[in-house]
């Protein structure tokens, strides 16, 4: 007979957040949506990341509104499976990892913590290409000084020691509302042809016959839905406690599926500005040929007749990348803790990662020079997109498993819709690998 396990204490790194947030039971319903407010943001943080930058600005430029229902796609597949993850993790109370590592062989398990540490180190890579490139546009320091100064950001883990966990949420949210205001007012001062926008969300699939635009779609695909993603959601919506029993689990389902889906929202919002700021800004102006960001950030300030624009673009980018250094920081613990039942602080962790994302990211700055930044940021989506199925192939058993989720488990049409996604997320991946070789 199916029994519901308590709920398990999220593993994070004890001297950087609190373990849980109490939702009472007697609390109106406005009051506990807000409470559960939260994980998701943490999650939408990957899915605005320089890395979708970088793929967007190249699709607006090239062809203009075109893929805009590329990005609308992509993220609403990131909302179903991101649902997985919360269910999964409220259903069992125990995150993606976790149970991994109790359910396979042991040799299996430390071959998905070693990907999973490749593509959060990946993810990092991409940060700290972002976070060089924006001190780079502000500063006007070297795009090398950028990329060491990035160093300096485990000071930020470091003081946000003994911070709660509603507190670094704050923090995530006031960034990702920075991100959102700076694209809102360039979209003011660019303005964009809206009927235009409207009928890039039609979905061309003469479109995606021809070989550049569906290279570009399937690296959008590809920096939408990140795979330490999976792992962070499962694990940071146990923090609202909430009860053990049945309806108590039902209720934190439906709530946690409104901040999946409010959270990504803003995501897909922010994702799609940057395209139609691309489209407006130079596709429409006979730019089309504008693949890297620095060279976006410079193009702005003749096409808006001053620097207020651009300013805001790389404001927005350090935003994003910085953002990130959090969110990271937690995957990591909580992959680390999930797989190898291994406890370090905070600050080393984010350490370690930084220093291993810095290694590639000043080899190839200073071998191949600024322009490397945006090869580099496509190999790190490669990675990315090449380390997704492995881990949604154990979310999508795992959540789709009755004795393991009991009433919480997949219905049919969820399980044909969720390997579905994983059939056409490797399918793009396998043609992305063969582009990248070819």
């Amino acid at each position: 007979m199916f029994k519901l396990p308590t709920t398990a204490t999220a593993p994070f790194c004890p001297s950087a957040v609190s373990h849980s947030i109490d939702v009472p039971a007697n609390a109106s319903l406005a009051r506990k949506a807000l409470l559960f407010m939260g994980p998701g943001l943490l999650v939408s943080i990957g899915y605005m990341d320089p890395g979708n930058w970088a793929t967007a600005i190249e699709a607006g430029s090239r062809f203009g509104y075109a893929l805009l229902f590329v990005v609308v796609l992509a993220s609403l597949s990131g909302m179903v499976l991101q649902n997985l993850c919360s269910r999964l993790g409220i259903a069992t109370g125990r995150d993606l990892a976790q149970l991994s590592r109790e359910r396979y062989s042991p040799r299996v398990a430390r071959g998905q913590w070693l990907l999973a540490e490749l593509s959060i180190i990946a993810t990092d890579l991409a940060e700290v290409l972002g976070a060089a490139l924006a001190f780079h546009l502000l500063l006007g320091v070297s795009i090398t000084t950028g990329v060491v100064l990035t160093a300096f950001d485990t000071l930020i883990v470091l003081a946000l020691q003994g911070a709660n966990f509603r507190r670094l949420e704050a923090i995530v949210l006031g960034l990702i509302a920075t991100i959102g205001a700076c694209f809102f007012i360039e979209l003011v001062l660019i303005k964009p042809y809206w009927p235009e926008v409207a009928a890039g969300l039609k979905p061309s699939w003469e479109m995606l016959s021809q070989q550049e635009p569906l290279y570009l779609a399937i690296g959008i695909l590809g920096a939408t839905v990140m795979p330490h993603n999976l792992y962070l959601h499962s694990s940071v919506v146990q923090t609202r406690v909430n009860g053990s029993d049945l309806a108590s689990k039902r209720s934190a389902v439906r709530f946690a599926r409104l901040d999946t889906i409010a959270s990504l929202s803003l995501a897909l919002l922010i994702n799609a500005a940057i395209l139609i700021l691309a489209a407006a800004a130079f596709h429409r102006s006979g730019h089309t040929d504008v693949v890297e960001i620095q060279d976006a950030y410079h193009l702005l300030d003749p096409l808006v007749g001053g620097t207020l624009a651009s300013i805001l673009f790389g404001v927005a980018l350090l935003a994003a990348g910085q953002s990130s250094t959090f969110t990271g920081t937690i995957a990591g613990q909580v992959v680390m803790e999930g797989f190898l039942q291994a406890k370090i602080p905070c600050w080393q962790r984010r350490l370690i990662t930084r220093a291993l994302a810095l290694i590639p990211a000043l080899i190839g700055v200073v071998w191949l020079g600024d322009d490397a930044v945006g090869k580099l940021l496509v190999l790190s989506q490669v990675v990315l997109s090449l380390q997704l199925p492995f881990a949604l192939w154990p979310l999508i058993r795992f959540s789709s498993d009755r004795q393991l989720m009991g009433p919480f488990a997949n219905s049919r049409l969820t399980r044909y819709l969720a390997w579905g996604l994983f059939g056409l997320i490797s399918l793009a991946n396998l043609t992305l690998l063969y582009f990248w070789v070819a």
